[in-house]
């Protein structure tokens, strides 16, 4: 009976979260600022700060730790938790460090621990999920995740929550949003002071299903060590040269064009002058410090053409940009061996408005022909926004079963092959 009240519990919270964040994953500039009192932005605090050197720390360990309160600007919690500053690994394989809030339930029971990777899609500080929670910041999306993280609490899980972009907001890089997810979980039980065998769940959606999904894929090789009993991810961002096209001229999402321009060129240090128009220029600069909420749907029909200069006629006509985006492929680093739940909406003949259908089809279907345990949804109808609550939903039962042990009623027989994703041949 208790599990039942539980599990209904998070689903009213859910519910909650959805209602106080009600254009969540929509494009509409909906932010709103307010720190809390002393509160400076994770840039400019020490906090985050770590000048030591790195190459003989493992990955994992936590190099500081301080208290917090979950809570938004405008309401308090009972709730508290620690903020830890932790090594991890960086997308080159170096030294690098970033923090995750660790949360505790209410209610006393054995740990089980849920690393829940927000989908801050960010550029700026201000939209870490290490500020957000502790309430020096708000906006649609996170208000919403918020209410979810706040479920899972209510249903007697540990939550931690990386800010697994790192500490220049290096936005949808695949390995290095997998190593400071796993190196969260790793800080957490040092911190929590709980075995290995400690089990974990995985789950994100959207931006938070990178972390989660590369989470699961680099684990066998990266932390072995890890007891992870499931993984659940929707609107995967599978292979952005796919991506791209189809929100090219976008009034919705074109906004996410220059974003990733900026991402790719803090990570992989992308010479953007020899590339980048004026215009290409200017909004990568405006979005530079931004979360996705307010870059998304500012540049109703900006294209990939708009943002170069000649001799290119869009991004994947740049050789550099294609290298970058072919080293974020899902489904090329590694076989996860934990049971998987992936979900996507299916709103038109490509996908959900930004996520590609047949991309997480065919990410699926790979998965499963190396024998992982794949449980595939697919919501018709549901555009991107609309299938965030469902996922949800559905990732909560979900991870419950796999926590207590339940068999798995994987559907690898019915997927279809999807889409390939073999790497785009460089210009």
């Amino acid at each position: 009976m208790a599990r039942v009240t539980r599990l209904a519990l998070l689903r009213v919270l859910v519910i909650l979260g959805l209602a106080l964040g009600s254009v969540v994953f929509a494009a509409a500039p909906s932010a709103i600022a307010a720190p809390g009192p002393g509160s400076p932005l994770p840039s400019a605090d020490p906090f985050y700060r770590y000048t030591g050197p790195l190459e003989n720390i493992e990955p994992g360990t936590v190099l500081r730790s301080r208290p917090m309160t979950f809570r938004t600007p405008t309401l308090d919690s009972p709730i508290t938790g620690t903020q830890v500053l932790y090594r991890t690994t960086d997308q080159a394989g170096d030294g690098a460090v970033t923090v995750a809030t660790v949360l505790r339930p209410l209610t006393p029971g054995p740990t089980k621990l849920v690393s829940y990777h927000m989908a801050y899609d960010a550029l700026g500080s201000k939209c870490d999920p290490s500020y957000t929670l502790s309430g020096g910041y708000a906006n649609s999306l996170n208000t919403a995740e918020q209410g979810v993280i706040a479920g899972y609490l209510a249903a007697g899980y540990t939550v931690v929550a990386p800010d697994y972009e790192g500490e220049d907001l290096e936005w949808t890089i695949g390995r290095q949003s997998g190593y400071a997810a796993l190196d969260g979980v790793r800080a957490a039980q040092i911190f929590l002071r709980v075995p290995d065998s400690t089990p974990v769940g995985l789950v994100g959606y959207s931006g938070g299903s990178v972390p989660t999904q590369w989470g699961a894929e680099i684990a066998p090789r990266y932390a072995p060590e890890l007891n992870i009993v499931g993984t659940a991810a929707g609107g995967l961002p599978v292979d952005l040269a796919h991506n791209l096209p189809y929100i090219n001229g976008s009034d919705q999402w074109a906004g996410v064009i220059p974003a990733l321009v900026v991402a790719y060129q803090r990570t992989y240090d992308l010479d953007v002058d020899s590339f980048l128009s004026t215009r290409g220029k200017q909004t990568s600069q405006q979005v530079s410090d931004e979360c996705i909420v307010e870059f998304a749907g500012n540049y109703p029909g900006l294209t990939s053409a708009d943002m170069v200069k000649p001799p290119y006629s869009g991004l994947l006509d740049v050789p550099e940009v294609v290298r970058a985006v072919n080293d974020n492929i899902m489904g090329t680093a590694g076989t996860p061996r934990s049971p998987l739940f992936l979900a996507v909406g299916n709103s038109d003949a490509i996908g959900d408005t930004i996520m590609v259908t047949g991309d997480v089809v065919g990410l699926a279907h790979e998965y499963c022909t190396r024998g992982v345990d794949v449980t595939y949804a697919q919501y018709d109808g549901h555009t991107h926004g609309q299938a965030f609550p469902v996922f949800e939903a559905q990732a909560l039962p979900y991870l419950t079963e796999r926590f207590n042990g339940v068999p798995t009623r994987s559907n690898c027989a019915t997927i279809p092959q999807g889409n390939s994703l073999a790497p785009m041949a460089v210009p």
